[in-house]
């Protein structure tokens, strides 16, 4: 059995560089390292970024864990650079006294017992992100070599929401449409509503949050537990997504709508069909997929389907409210550089950490040192499953 699979980030803003170390993955893995570099160009796009996104040309250098672009079993080291690095500047970089709201400013400078919110700001910030869409798209090599495909998109924002359906079949076309999107939404009409509401936001000075979603084919049944509270995969996801800087909920399926609906017409009823005994659903399928394909903590061969929903962004042009350090008089906060929107990159940074969590989910459950034994493992499971 191999190791868990994890990662850890480190890295600040305008330091000289975001680094993700990837332990876990088996050896004799081939490591997509085009799918690493287009994540991160990805998670740089979208309408109402910021002027930090013309500077920053986010590639990933992979110094540990790789011979001739495979992984022989140790920890993966992986970093991406910061052109704008510029943290022990204190002209460019000077001290922040004015909490800003909504940011991490306050609580960290209370917990931290400084005056000057930039440390904790620097840490804070987003730009974290990059390393961890880094994590998230290796993740995706293992993922790939067993037929898992991972699409994420914007559903919407304020009233601008998409009622789009994500199928399987049509997941070539839709990726296709996400990626022409200047918003990362594969609905043309609400792409259209999106980019005015953002550009309306930044002729107000103000700010846009909105819905992000990810769909996981190719799941076989099993994948999480119902033994542990911990161990559920469900918890598991919705623990990765809340962990993106400005996430304020996450759903799974129907998630909220659950109540506001009787059981009948919640719960997705059970069909055997013997033409999909091959897949990876082993024939039990559903005519719906309310459950967001999983049932008490583990997959249930249907699509995985997480939603996220982000808060506008902190910093606005024209400031909120607060106090200033020191003399506790009132002031307007202070403005960092920023995004208007940041919603598209959101939707980029929570498809690659759901990507982990399954992986990490997969490896928990067919692990090995090498490759050679995840599939065997992985086959060996299908063969006996499709018994029951």
């Amino acid at each position: 059995m191999g190791k868990p699979l994890r990662y850890q980030t480190a890295g600040e803003s305008h330091g000289p560089a975001m680094v993700a170390i990837i332990d876990g993955l088996p050896s004799d893995l081939l490591i997509d390292v085009a799918c690493v570099n287009r994540e991160l160009a990805r998670r740089q796009g979208g309408y109402g970024r910021g002027a930090r996104q013309k500077i920053e040309s986010d590639t990933a250098e992979f110094l540990a864990g790789l011979r001739q672009g495979r992984t022989i079993g140790s920890p993966i080291a992986v970093r991406i650079a910061n052109k704008d690095s510029r943290i022990d500047d204190a002209v460019r970089t000077p001290p922040v006294t004015r909490p800003r709201p909504g940011h991490a400013d306050l609580a960290g400078s209370l917990k931290y017992l400084t005056p000057d919110c930039r440390g904790t700001l620097e840490r804070a910030s987003a730009r974290e992100t990059a390393a961890r869409v880094a994590a998230g798209a290796v993740a995706r090599s293992l993922l790939e070599a067993f037929g898992i495909r991972v699409f994420g998109f914007v559903r919407g924002a304020c009233d601008a929401c998409s009622t789009i359906e994500v199928r399987e079949d049509t997941l070539d076309s839709l990726v296709a449409a996400r990626d022409s999107s200047e918003v990362n939404c594969p609905d043309p009409a609400v792409d259209a509503k999106l980019v005015d509401l953002i550009h309306r936001a930044k002729t107000e000075k103000d700010t846009v949050g909105g819905w992000c979603e990810v769909h996981v084919f190719g799941c076989p049944p099993g994948l999480g537990s119902c033994m542990n509270w911990e161990d559920r995969l469900d918890a598991r996801l919705a623990f990765a997504v809340m962990g993106i800087q400005a996430f304020k909920a996450v759903e799974i399926g129907l998630g909220r709508e659950c109540g506001a609906r009787f059981g009948s017409a919640v719960h997705d009823p059970i069909v055997y069909d013997a033409a999909q005994k091959d897949s990876t659903n082993l024939g039990f399928t559903r005519p719906t997929n309310n459950a967001g394909g999983l049932e008490g903590g583990m997959t249930n061969g249907m699509p995985v389907v997480v939603r996220g929903t982000m808060k506008p962004i902190s910093t606005l042009l024209r400031g909120l409210p607060s106090v200033e350090f020191g003399t506790h008089e009132p002031v307007q906060s202070a403005y960092e550089r920023s995004d208007v929107s940041a919603v598209a990159a959101a939707s980029v940074v929570m498809e690659n950490v759901v990507a982990f969590e399954i992986a990490h989910a997969f490896l928990d459950k067919f692990g090995g040192d090498s490759m050679h034994e995840v599939r065997a493992s992985y086959a060996s499971y299908l063969t006996a499953a499709r018994m029951i």
